[in-house]
């Protein structure tokens, strides 16, 4: 925790604040403390306990994704609330866990919109890397009945997926671009220079490009 606060940066933490995440340890630096560490699930546990953001982050890339129980993964995220911690705990660690299918399934039917925004992002995994047996017509009728009007979190990663599947199954691609196109979602997002906007008729339009492209 020493170690951790002395890598604490104001500028960074002004920036991450702006996100929503409590922090200011710069992460490339906390990704060279964790190669330092190696994998250690015991301090990984203790690091969780504190409640401290940079230390939550640290843990979650020390730990053993495979050392955590279905339900200890599901109490986990109800309390990441910090939006960084959130993602790396559902892209770091429940994602390659063998709880992550049956957490898919109960996350994405939560009331919590956070709580569902990870059962969204772990949907768009499936959609891209194991589509099999998941209902592509389905989860588009979702999106397009309730993304429009989903808190920001959820909203994000609805339309991650949205853009997801019009990337990688071009049966479903015109549907993709037309919902994309009526709902206007991040239309008017602000995207840096050389970066693709998350817009979906735009995403999926410049990512087939490249990939038709390569």
């Amino acid at each position: 925790m020493a170690e951790l606060a002395a890598l604490e940066d104001p500028k960074a933490r002004a920036v991450n604040e702006r996100h929503g995440d409590d922090h200011g340890v710069n992460l490339g630096k906390l990704r060279a403390l964790a190669k330092r560490l190696k994998t250690r699930q015991d301090l990984a546990d203790r690091l969780w306990e504190t409640g401290d953001t940079a230390a939550r982050l640290l843990a979650l890339l020390i730990c053993r994704p495979k050392a955590f129980g279905r339900d200890e993964l599901d109490s986990m995220l109800r309390g990441a609330r910090a939006p960084k911690v959130h993602d790396w705990l559902v892209n770091y660690v429940v994602k390659k866990s063998p709880h992550a299918e049956e957490l898919r399934l109960a996350w994405t039917a939560d009331p919590d919109p956070v709580v569902a925004s990870a059962g969204w992002a772990l949907t768009t995994e499936r959609v891209a890397k194991r589509p099999d047996g998941l209902d592509l017509d389905g989860l588009l009728d979702v999106v397009e009945a309730e993304m429009k009007d989903a808190p920001d979190r959820l909203q994000w990663a609805m339309n991650h997926c949205l853009a997801r599947i019009g990337i990688e199954h071009p049966e479903h691609r015109a549907r993709a671009l037309d919902i994309g196109e009526r709902l206007e979602v991040l239309k008017h997002y602000p995207t840096p220079p050389g970066c693709t906007s998350p817009f979906a008729p735009v995403w999926i339009t410049e990512m087939v490009r490249r990939e038709e492209g390569a």
